[in-house]
């Protein structure tokens, strides 16, 4: 079985047959329509942001499948607390603030991608992330919530919400 994989960056939602996917998948002869359709259907949730996407196609067969990949954690905690872009001295300048709730969304949506085997370390990784990007969690800084995780401070939220 012959197959060909096609991997490119889309906007969550909005593919269209044109480029990038239209060139790169055109050649193949599958249905484009399909295609897109799948696309937009797996990544509506992404609406706004960049997702990596791969058309795994049988060339003889002319089936597809299409898999999704995760924004950057940087990407999703942007889109989260609604901000343009992160702390240019983030020891100084803090841009936002995130909640435990939000680090814990974060984590469910990137659980796949992340090296954590539970929600609480996940929801530690998303929140180590906050560090290098002048973002602070819960008002502290992201280091002292991680080490609050540690201690179960958080526990009924992280739990609760899992």
């Amino acid at each position: 079985m012959a197959t060909e994989t096609i991997e490119i960056l889309i906007d969550g939602g909005k593919a269209t047959p044109g480029p990038p996917l239209g060139p790169a998948i055109g050649p193949l002869g599958i249905n484009m329509m399909q295609v897109v359709e799948q696309i937009n259907q797996k990544t509506a949730d992404f609406d706004g942001m960049k997702v990596p996407v791969k058309v795994i196609v049988d060339v003889d067969s002319k089936e597809f499948q299409v898999e999704v990949g995760t924004p950057p954690t940087t990407a999703l905690i942007m889109d989260e607390l609604k901000i343009e872009k992160a702390s240019q001295d983030p020891g100084l300048d803090k841009v936002a603030d995130l909640k435990i709730e939000q680090a814990l969304k974060i984590a469910r949506m990137k659980f796949d991608a992340l090296l954590s085997n539970d929600y609480k370390n996940a929801a530690k990784e998303v929140i180590g992330t906050c560090v290098s990007m002048g973002i602070t969690v819960e008002g502290k800084d992201p280091r002292e919530v991680q080490q609050e995780i540690d201690q179960g401070l958080y526990d009924e939220q992280l739990v609760q919400n899992a």
